[in-house]
Parts: structure tokens; sequence; C-alpha cells
């Protein structure tokens, strides 16, 4: 479907710290986008400035931040913000009988509620301006559910449905809504969960407590390069960039073979058969 081209070329990204955000925030810069990056941490901010940009302050879990950050980015962007990326996001491991509700409940405020509420801030200003550009970084985990993350796949399950709704909802307006589904990307992500896991599961009182151990150890020594699979941040920042330049945004845009291969198996593998292929994944018992 053809799309109003967006005139002002600025764009709000959040979680620019490290990873997809931080490439994507690059890579607009050099194709000529006003970008203004936010993060939550004083250090994360300061090595955006360093890095010679205008950073925002933003935890997309809390509701005043949210609401203070767009009238800061529209000031930022001369009072005409032209796009939204919506990244920021951390993945909650751990079976869901060890996940207790407070870990489930952050879960979503972080992934799913502040990326909502913000798109709301942004919402009216993009129809003031009869056109806009929403893009959405969800997962190939938001299509097809892996045993022991399933908090994190209900977060990306409720992105895409969110996405789906408003993207019909606003088809009239000029404003369109594209989601990126990566699989496997170079970033801090797998540490940062695995610090999470560890953090926000009583691992001494957890059916699987050592197997948690064991993993998050394995997952800080972890050292992944591009492979066939494996792609790094630029691969998706790119994606990105097209959802918000082309004419024709893509609803969905896939990186990397698994995500091709997840959305095969979400739309004609029988469950049956991908259950017993994800049975594998679960610990027999924790050791």
């Amino acid at each position: 479907m053809k799309m109003p081209v967006i005139r002002n070329r600025s764009v709000l990204i959040t979680g620019c710290s490290t990873g997809i955000g931080a490439a994507t925030a690059r890579v607009l810069r050099d194709a000529g986008w006003l970008v203004i990056p936010t993060a939550r941490r004083d250090e994360d901010l300061d090595a955006l400035r360093a890095d010679g940009f205008t950073p925002v302050r933003l935890d997309v879990s809390d509701p005043e931040s949210v609401a203070a950050a767009v009238p800061e980015a529209l000031k930022l962007a001369g009072g005409a913000l032209g796009a939204l990326v919506n990244n920021a996001g951390f993945a909650q491991a751990g079976a869901l009988e060890d996940v207790s509700r407070d870990a489930l409940r952050r879960q979503f405020e972080v992934n799913v509620f502040g990326m909502h509420q913000l798109t709301r801030c942004c919402l009216p200003h993009f129809r003031e301006q009869g056109r806009g550009r929403i893009v959405n970084v969800s997962s190939v985990l938001g299509r097809v559910t892996a045993p022991m993350l399933g908090s994190y796949c209900a977060s990306k399950y409720a992105m895409e449905a969110l996405s789906d709704a408003l993207r019909i909802e606003l088809m009239k307006s000029g404003i369109w809504v594209s989601l990126i589904e990566p699989g496997p990307i170079i970033s801090a992500f797998r540490r940062t969960a695995a610090n999470v896991l560890m953090e926000r599961v009583d691992t001494e009182s957890a059916r699987y407590g050592k197997n948690y151990e064991k993993e998050a150890e394995r997952r800080r020594k972890q050292v992944k390069r591009p492979d066939l699979f494996t792609r790094p941040p630029e691969a998706v920042a790119t994606r990105i960039q097209h959802a918000l330049e082309s004419a024709r945004p893509r609803r969905r845009y896939m990186i990397t073979i698994p995500a091709y291969l997840g959305d095969f198996i979400a739309r004609f593998v029988p469950q049956s058969l991908t259950d017993r292929l994800q049975l594998g994944k679960v610990p027999d018992k924790s050791e």
C-alpha cells in the first residue's frame, strides 16, 4: 500500500544504549535523518552525547518519563517529528512456573505498556501533520513460542497484535505501522537476559534453578559472530530505514534465516510437531 513519504526526516528511537537501537541511530543519521535517541542510564546518555547525538532520557517502564519524552523530542525536532521507532525491550527468561507476577509485570511494562503509551503520545502530532511512521521492533518469538522464554514471547505476541490492530486503525490517516521481526542478532541482548534471569528469579527455590545458573554463566561467556544464521544489528537497522523511507513500507520485515523459518512454521507446521521439537529445550530436572 502506498503511503505519504515523510517530509520531516526526524525520528525518536527508544533503547539506544547498545545493539539494534544504537546501530539504527547511526544508520539513520548517516542517511540524513535527525535522530533523537533515548536511554535511561546516565552512562548510556553520556556515550550517545560523545557520539554526537542529543539524546533524551527515557525509561519506558515509567509513565511519567514516557509522558515527558515526547515534548522534549518535539522541541529538539523543531516541532515536527516524522517517525517513532519502538525498540526498547528485554527478555525475561525462565520457566513460567518460576517467573513471579512482579517479573511478568515488569516484562510487559517495558516491552508492551511503555511502547503503547509512547505511541499514543506521538499519535496526535502525527495525525495533525497527516503522516508519520511507527516501527515496532518485535522478534521471531512473536510468531513462534519457545519454552523457557514464555514471558518474553507473550510480550512480543502482544506487540504483534497491537501493531496489527493499530496499522488497520490508522490506515486512512497517512500513518503507517511496520513490525520488525529479527532472529538471532549480535548484541548484548543474551547477556542482559542472563543477568535479568539471575536478578529476578529466586534460583534457590526455582524448579530449574541450577540450570539457570549454568545457562547464565554460558551466556556471559558466549561470543557470537556473524554467520549464516546470526546477523549484526546493522542488518536490522537497514530494514528499519526502509520502513521509514519507502513509499510502500511492508507490514513485516523478517531478518535472518531463523526468522523466515519461524514465519513458515507459524503458518504451516502442525503444533503437534513443533511441540515435540521444542520439548528438547526443557530440562528434565534441575541439576
